[in-house]
């Protein structure tokens, strides 16, 4: 280990999430403590698109950029803030998302290994209650990988393959978890569910990205309710409302 700072913690944050952001964050610091980390082991960078965020709050380090405007599903943000950071390891965590309280410790036992797969609950967001899903294909494929699934090293990330590239594009994710698998020196895939995707969904309810609106207005029409009563806004003017 070359650095006191073992982790850097990268999230991006559209800023009108702050109860969805705080539980990401105590999720993290939770996971740290269970980790028996120190206050100096581990940083959380967040970056606000285009606003003037809240920082939360947090007994590990945090820190706060209100950003220019990037409106690219946080790619740009997540290029910038990876400059910045100074940790051994890289775990992208969005601002609705969440880490399990073992997650740090379970990174810690696989230090050595460049990048680290851990499995995600994805129950909240897809058909699929995980990802990736084991199977005859390759793991590293599109729509069965997210950047929450990881734990990199930025020695393989920044310096190796230029941190966060092929920005512009829905399918960034993937292209760079792609660009990473091919290049890094060493890989760990592990069972452990590290991760909750979309764990912060329904606090902010007038932040909820269209797929998370469209889910939830599927599974609002399988049960006969009214997408009117979920008690948020809805997009596309009065006929939306009518099932």
């Amino acid at each position: 280990m070359d650095g006191d700072i073992l982790f850097s913690v990268i999230t991006p944050s559209t800023g009108n999430r702050p109860k969805a952001l705080q539980m990401a964050v105590r999720s993290v610091e939770q996971a740290a403590r269970f980790a028996g980390l120190e206050t100096g082991q581990l940083e959380i960078l967040i970056g606000f698109d285009g606003v003037k965020g809240k920082c939360p709050e947090c007994a590990y380090p945090v820190r706060c950029f209100n950003l220019p405007s990037d409106n690219d599903w946080g790619n740009g943000i997540r290029n910038t803030l990876l400059k910045i950071a100074s940790g051994e390891k890289l775990i992208f965590l969005d601002d609705d998302n969440v880490i399990k309280p073992y997650t740090l410790r379970n990174y810690l036992k696989h230090f050595d290994a460049e990048m680290v797969i851990g499995r995600i609950d994805t129950q909240l967001a897809f058909d699929k209650p995980f990802l990736p899903v084991s199977d005859s294909g390759s793991l590293v494929r599109p729509g069965n990988i997210d950047p929450l699934c990881l734990c990199v090293s930025r020695r393989l990330v920044v310096d190796r393959c230029g941190g966060w590239r092929h920005c512009g594009r829905y399918e960034a994710d993937y292209l760079n978890i792609f660009d990473w698998y091919r290049r890094t020196h060493s890989v760990t895939v592990t069972e452990e569910v590290v991760g909750v995707y979309d764990a912060g969904r329904s606090l902010d309810n007038s932040a909820l990205s269209r797929r998370q609106m469209n889910l939830l207005d599927r599974l609002a029409n399988e049960r006969s309710v009214k997408v009117a009563d979920l008690g948020r806004p809805v997009p596309g003017g009065i006929d939306a409302v009518r099932l």
